[in-house]
């Protein structure tokens, strides 16, 4: 975190000078140089990130320039939103994914295993946006099954949860696939099978357990970036989340709220490593050792 507040500070000054930025075009410079004292940008840099890092530890991150309200206040009121567009996408994903990522390590190298892999291959060759607007071109003018944007109806979150989650669907997919095929091929799993116990529950409660380690620490990557704010799909559908807060605030050089995005995308990722170490032990007590 401490790198991270270096990062986001200090690039606040690589673009140039912060005042004359946030500044509006026509500003003279007696309002320029009244608004710098105003920030304290004319304070000694050392002094100035060491009040950026007392704000941070207070949870006074600024005021937003755009809304005159606290950034961090405006961060929380969108957070709920990229929330809940996060978790409907990582739970279909990842149903789905273990699905047929398990029939496919079970089915091995037949014609469904292959549909499978073609499936998983191009949900993470098609971008984003190109899905993003082909879902809205057919479920949404043509059809007119679905809304194209807002929020507030179930209705509104099925195009946008389909986009953000199909390229994580494709990813835990095929490493469901690739990591219980190899768990599959343990001498455990042959003894397992030596001494009668079904199929079913091999992969159920001896294969899968150890074949979800790797799985766990890419979905909790993936949902720490979900969770962070989903840039595109945000402003493709309207989504009033984070990731569309954050896009507005580099278009109108809204620096706090840029530093609030940026400081509590990289917050939840240590959390999120935090917990997925956690896991690893409730999986595998082995690797208490």
């Amino acid at each position: 975190m401490t790198g991270v507040s270096l990062i986001v500070f200090f690039a606040l000054f690589l673009t140039g000078d912060p005042a004359a930025l946030m500044m509006p075009p026509d500003a003279n410079r007696a309002e320029i140089e009244a608004f710098r004292h105003a920030m304290g940008f004319d304070d000694p840099l050392l002094v100035q990130y060491g009040r950026f890092v007392g704000g941070v530890l207070t949870g006074e991150l600024g005021n937003s320039l755009r809304f005159h309200r606290p950034a961090l206040e405006l961060l929380f009121e969108r957070l709920p939103a990229t929330a809940l567009l996060a978790c409907v996408a990582l739970i279909w994903s990842s149903l789905l994914g273990f699905l047929l990522g398990t029939i496919g390590a079970l089915r091995r190298n037949s014609a469904v295993d292959f549909a499978i892999r073609v499936i998983s291959l191009l949900g993470q060759a098609i971008p984003v946006f190109w899905l993003a607007l082909l879902l809205i071109i057919v479920f949404a003018l043509d059809l007119r099954w679905l809304p194209s944007s807002g929020i507030g109806t179930p209705e509104q979150l099925v195009l946008p949860s389909i986009a953000l989650g199909a390229y994580y669907f494709s990813a835990i997919t095929r490493l469901v696939r690739a990591s219980l095929i190899e768990v599959l091929g343990q001498d455990y799993i042959r003894t397992a099978r030596a001494k009668g116990i079904s199929s079913w529950r091999i992969v159920v409660h001896h294969a899968l357990r150890n074949a979800l380690i790797p799985v766990i620490t890419v979905q909790g990557m993936y949902f720490a970036s979900l969770l962070g704010g989903a840039l595109i799909t945000e402003i493709i559908f309207a989504w009033p989340g984070i990731g569309r807060l954050a896009v507005d605030s580099i278009q109108t050089k809204d620096f706090p709220v840029v530093q609030a995005v940026v400081l509590f995308a990289a917050f939840v990722f240590v959390v999120m490593n935090f917990l997925v170490d956690i896991a690893y032990v409730l999986l595998n007590p082995r690797i208490r050792l």
